[in-house]
C-alpha cells in the first residue's frame, strides 16, 4: 500500500511538472518592448534561458516560479555601449586603473550588455578578452581601438600605431566580440585616427564610433559629419559641448544636423566631462535626441554626475523624452547601432535578457559633468536584472523565495580546534 502511494505521488509530481512549462514568469508588469511596438501590461515567461511567451494573463500555475512585477516596467536588458572596462593590468590609464570591472556596475543598473568603447587596441585586445570579457558574468562586446595600445598612458597621438589593416584582423579573430572600431582624443593634425578607424570598418562592414579630440582649422565637425563618417557610424559625447555641437547663437550647429540626414547616430557617452545642461537642454528642446543612450562609465565618472545607466536614462526623462523612447534608446536603438540585432528585444526565442525598471516620483536632482544640478520628478530604478534567464540583480527580493518557507540547507557546526598546550 505505501509503494502504490509513493507510486501515485511520483506520477502526480511528474504531471504537475510538465504543466508547468515555465521556469520562470514575470506577472502583472508593463511591458515596453521597442522593437514589436509593444507598450502595455503583459506577462513574460522564461524557459531554458529564452524568452518562451509575452502575453496577457499567462496563467500562474504554468510556471514553477512566478513573479509579481505589479507597478513596474519589464523592458528588454539595457545596453550600455560606451563604457570602459579593460581593467586589472596595473597600469594607470583606461587600459588599467581608470576602467572598472563590468559585474561592479552592470547588474545593479538595469545593463545585461556593456560595449568597451575602445580602451584596447589591436595590440593588447588578446589580453582584453582573456582578462576581462571571457571571465564577466555581463556580457560584453568592443570597439576595438585604431591605436595599437588603446588608451594607454602613450596617448593616442601616434599616426604610425593607427593600422587599420591590424584593427581589422583583430575584429575578425574575435569577430563574437567585436562590434566595430574607435578613435578617441586625439590632439594631432590630420585626420589619421578617423581614416584608420573608416579603413577597418570598410573592411569588415563594420561601425566607427568616433571620441573626435580636439579641433583645428581643417578637423571641423562639419567635415568630420558631412564628409568622413558614413551612414552608421557613430559620433558619441554629443552633447558634450567641446567642438560647437551648440552654436554661439544658442542653436543647434548645422553640422548636427547634415550628420543626422547623412544617416549618423549620435550617442550621448556622459562621462565625466561630456555631458552639460547648457548644452543637452537646448538641444533637446530644438528637437535634437540621442538615438542611444551611454555612460561612458569609468572610475573617473562612476562616482560623479553620471552615476550610472538608469540615472543617465532618467536625465533624458527629466528633458522631456517619453519613457517608451528612452527605453529605445537603451535597447533596440543600440543593438541595431553595433548590429547586434539578437539582442534588446522580446521575441520568443530571443536570449532571456530582461530589466524591470520602478519609475519612482518625487523631487530628484541630477547633476551634469561641471556640477551643476538639473530638478527632475521621475527617476529610473532597476528593480530586477535577468541575463540569460538567471536573476542576476534583485533589490528588493521579489524574485526571491520567503525566508519562511524556503529550503535551507543543514550546515554542520563550526568549531575550533582547542590549541594544544606546550609541554614544561
Amino acid at each position: 500500500m505505501m509503494l502504490l502511494m509513493r507510486i501515485i505521488l511520483l506520477v502526480t509530481a511528474a504531471i504537475a511538472a510538465s504543466a508547468q512549462p515555465y521556469s520562470l514568469l514575470l506577472k502583472g508588469g508593463h511591458v515596453i518592448d521597442p522593437k514589436n511596438g509593444r507598450s502595455a501590461k503583459l506577462d513574460v515567461a522564461i524557459q531554458n534561458g529564452r524568452i518562451a511567451k509575452v502575453a496577457a494573463d499567462i496563467p500562474a500555475d504554468t510556471a514553477s516560479r512566478v513573479t509579481r512585477v505589479d507597478g513596474l516596467y519589464v523592458t528588454p536588458g539595457l545596453i550600455d555601449i560606451h563604457v570602459h572596462v579593460y581593467t586589472g593590468t596595473g597600469v594607470k590609464a583606461l587600459t588599467g586603473d581608470s576602467s572598472v570591472y563590468p559585474d561592479s556596475f552592470s547588474f545593479r543598473s538595469g545593463v545585461t550588455t556593456m560595449v568597451d568603447a575602445g580602451s584596447a587596441g589591436w595590440r593588447n585586445f588578446d589580453d582584453f578578452r582573456q582578462r576581462i570579457i571571457d571571465r564577466a558574468q555581463t556580457r560584453v562586446l568592443a570597439f576595438v581601438n585604431i591605436v595599437g595600445n588603446g588608451m594607454s598612458p602613450a596617448g593616442e597621438d601616434t599616426p604610425s600605431e593607427m593600422q587599420g589593416d591590424q584593427a581589422a584582423a583583430i575584429a575578425r579573430k574575435h569577430k563574437d566580440v567585436v562590434v566595430g572600431f574607435k578613435t578617441a582624443h586625439y590632439a594631432g593634425e590630420g585626420w589619421p585616427s578617423v581614416d584608420g578607424a573608416l579603413a577597418a570598418g570598410r573592411a569588415t562592414n563594420l561601425p566607427v564610433m568616433v571620441d573626435f579630440g580636439y579641433l583645428s582649422l581643417d578637423r571641423t565637425l562639419r567635415t568630420l559629419l558631412g564628409d568622413k563618417l558614413r551612414s552608421g557610424d557613430i559620433y558619441t559625447d554629443c552633447y558634450s559641448g567641446h567642438r560647437g555641437e551648440l552654436g554661439e547663437d544658442g542653436k543647434t550647429n548645422p553640422a548636427m544636423e547634415v550628420g543626422r540626414k547623412r544617416g549618423v547616430i549620435f550617442d550621448v557617452g556622459h562621462g565625466g566631462g561630456s555631458f552639460y545642461w547648457n548644452v543637452a537642454e537646448p538641444l533637446t528642446r530644438q528637437g535634437f535626441w540621442p538615438d542611444s543612450i551611454s555612460t561612458d562609465l569609468h572610475t573617473g565618472s562612476m562616482n560623479a554626475g553620471m552615476k550610472d545607466m538608469t540615472n543617465v536614462m532618467s536625465k533624458f526623462l527629466n528633458l522631456g523624452a517619453s519613457l517608451d523612447d528612452v527605453i529605445k534608446m537603451s535597447t533596440w536603438n543600440p543593438t541595431r547601432e553595433i548590429k547586434r540585432v539578437d539582442l534588446g528585444h522580446l521575441d520568443e526565442g530571443a536570449v532571456a535578457d530582461i530589466t524591470v525598471l520602478r519609475v519612482e516620483q518625487g523631487a530628484f536632482g541630477f547633476i551634469d559633468s561641471a556640477g551643476a544640478t538639473f530638478p527632475g520628478a521621475k527617476k529610473l530604478t532597476a528593480e530586477i536584472t535577468i541575463r540569460d534567464g538567471i536573476v542576476r540583480w534583485d533589490l528588493n527580493g521579489r524574485a526571491a523565495t520567503d525566508w519562511k518557507s524556503y529550503k535551507y540547507q543543514k550546515r554542520a557546526p563550526v568549531t575550533v580546534p582547542t590549541p594544544r598546550r606546550k609541554k614544561q
